[in-house]
């Protein structure tokens, strides 16, 4: 029996393009029309925002209750620049002892000792857990709590001691009560930054017979200042207006005799800007300085970085 099964025949050959050659793909995505995206949503948002900023304006140039010229008189008034430099004194003053004190209680907290690690943590819970300006009173009132301070053995004689009162005034308690309130926030971000720095570099000092203390100084503390550096120098901005509560202390920082003024002429509005005008300033000093010396930090880093990846591409074969 045959087999009447015809093979079946090869498809056609497709068209061959007019002069002879294969189309190229190249010349297909060329023709095609690139329509940009319309983002009507962000369109309508600017929109919004740029009217907002308008009106804003407008207000500032034609409401007559901001009083410019009263802000023009006072703005650089030479009661308003000594507030300043009093504001400035506290913040630096704070910043030094706050950071000072709150590097011990880290390195307590990092202690193997349990009762050094149980102090600073008591101390950093507390004084986180109570507002600044509670704080502030607390101190300035310490003369009625304490009439007489002194030195000497417990429950035994005493050697030496002083009016309370006299002891601590309004600056030094203003002083002290920012200067602990900092501390409790400087610790942590202290212990932070050593915590980023490799348990493994330490344990290479420490068998190289490095110090304790020179490992810390030599080895910790340049490299935990990278990651301590952006944390702090936003703490400094928040401690340089968290210098205003100490008005309620009659200090004569910047809002305190700002109040004080437009308590005698009534201009509030324009005093109040005039205070406004010069936190802006003080904390944008504080910003570039505090991108510069990030920048200073970090160039340790990007230099070991490169190197890294140089060593790595020497090595491929």
């Amino acid at each position: 029996m045959s087999d009447t099964t015809a093979p079946l025949a090869p498809p056609d050959p497709l068209p061959a393009p007019p002069g002879g050659r294969p189309p190229d793909p190249a010349e297909d995505l060329a023709a095609l029309r690139v329509v940009p995206v319309r983002h009507y949503g962000r369109w309508a948002a600017a929109s919004v925002v740029a009217v907002l900023v308008a009106q804003f304006a407008h207000g500032l140039v034609t409401n007559p209750v901001w009083e410019w010229h009263v802000f023009a008189d006072y703005v650089l008034s030479e009661t308003i620049v000594q507030a300043v430099l009093v504001t400035l004194q506290l913040t630096a003053c704070a910043t030094v002892l706050g950071f000072l004190l709150g590097a011990v209680l880290a390195f307590m907290r990092l202690s193997r000792n349990p009762l050094l690690r149980t102090v600073a943590w008591s101390y950093v819970w507390v004084f986180r857990s109570i507002p600044m300006i509670v704080q502030l009173v607390f101190w300035f009132n310490l003369g009625a709590l304490y009439r007489e301070l002194g030195v000497g053995i417990p429950f035994g004689p005493v050697f030496w001691s002083v009016d309370g009162n006299a002891l601590v005034g309004t600056i030094g308690a203003a002083l002290i009560g920012l200067s602990l309130h900092q501390a409790a926030y400087a610790a942590e971000i202290v212990r932070g930054g050593v915590l980023s720095v490799g348990h493994g570099q330490l344990e290479a000092a420490a068998a190289l017979g490095i110090p304790r203390l020179r490992q810390i100084r030599r080895i910790v503390l340049p490299q935990a200042m990278r990651t301590i550096l952006p944390t702090a120098g936003n703490e400094v901005i928040g401690l340089l207006k968290g210098t205003s509560v100490v008005y309620v202390m009659a200090i004569g920082e910047l809002f305190y005799q700002v109040q004080v003024v437009y308590g005698r002429n009534g201009r509030v509005i324009p005093l109040l800007m005039v205070a406004t005008a010069w936190y802006v300033l003080l904390t944008t000093l504080l910003s570039v300085a505090q991108f510069h010396v990030e920048r200073r930090y970090a160039r340790g880093a990007g230099r070991g970085r490169a190197a890294g990846r140089r060593s790595l591409r020497k090595e491929r074969p």
